[in-house]
């Protein structure tokens, strides 16, 4: 039984991956289903052939819009990932590997972010910027560093004074061709499980912002956006919320699942002490 519980993370995410794929498939095709497309006879419809998820409170297919609502929840996530990584890991390389006045400095900014929860200052910054797809993930983006950057430089601080950089530091390495060549690497596995986790919590964020009416707005399909509405007939419309909110709850389960089958498999808390 433990043997196949194992694949159920990857499986789970993979599912999504080939339903966003297959959907996006046959709307090329001209074939897929309408997600946008009302029908004021299909109202609140339960689950049938016709609608297999049912329809919502316009009339529209909720197996269409849960589909396009994941590949939004995908496309956010991961440009918003590579947004904070990539800022986050820059700045905690340079506080790690320069310290004193760079590092007291990058780590004061650090803090101000961290003083405050990262939900409460995407709703700020969201609400500032305004709604739409764009202005979410610049909000997103603007709280996500934090994490990596403290990360980044707390194990760029255990590496500094390795014997290997040491080496390449008397031979004339460049700053840049250390962090890059000598540090970075041995930094991966502790970057791919903590963007992993990332993906999970933009994806929750999103949905978050998206049931405020502060992310993606009508008539693009959102997770939240559809749990809010789906509140509304939660009574004579059960299976809107169910739905969708089972469907949220599967993919960021996998996708934590996975973080914890990475962090085992590459063994995070030793990977700095090998080296």
């Amino acid at each position: 039984m433990n043997r196949w519980l194992k694949y159920l993370p990857s499986g789970l995410l993979l599912f999504w991956l080939l339903a966003v794929l297959i959907g996006r498939m046959l709307d090329i095709a001209g074939i897929g289903l309408q997600g946008n497309a009302i029908d004021l006879g299909a109202i609140l419809a339960t689950p049938s052939s016709y609608h297999w998820f049912g329809a919502d409170d316009l009339g529209r297919d909720i197996l269409a819009r849960t589909l396009r609502g994941v590949e939004i929840s995908f496309v956010v996530a991961v440009i918003v990932t590579l947004v904070t990584m990539s800022v986050g890991v820059l700045v905690g390389l340079l506080a790690g590997f320069y310290g004193g006045k760079i590092d007291r400095l990058l780590m004061q900014i650090t803090d101000i972010f961290l003083a405050f929860p990262g939900i409460l200052l995407a709703i700020a910054f969201a609400a500032v910027l305004g709604p739409g797809m764009v202005n979410l993930m610049i909000a997103l983006s603007i709280t996500g560093w934090v994490s990596y950057a403290r990360l980044t430089r707390g194990q760029t601080l255990a590496l500094r004074n390795r014997q290997h950089v040491i080496a390449a530091e008397s031979l004339g390495a460049s700053v840049p061709r250390l962090l890059i060549k000598h540090i970075l690497p041995l930094l991966g596995s502790i970057l791919i499980v903590e963007a992993t986790y990332s993906l999970a919590s933009i994806m929750i964020a999103e949905a978050s912002l998206s049931f405020l009416g502060l992310g993606i707005q009508a008539p693009n399909a959102s997770w939240g956006a559809m749990l809010r509405d789906g509140v509304r007939y939660m009574l004579v419309a059960p299976h809107y919320v169910l739905i969708v909110g089972l469907s949220l709850m599967s993919l960021i389960l996998a996708i934590n699942l996975l973080g914890d089958q990475l962090r085992d498999k590459l063994d995070v808390n030793s990977s700095i002490n090998q080296h």
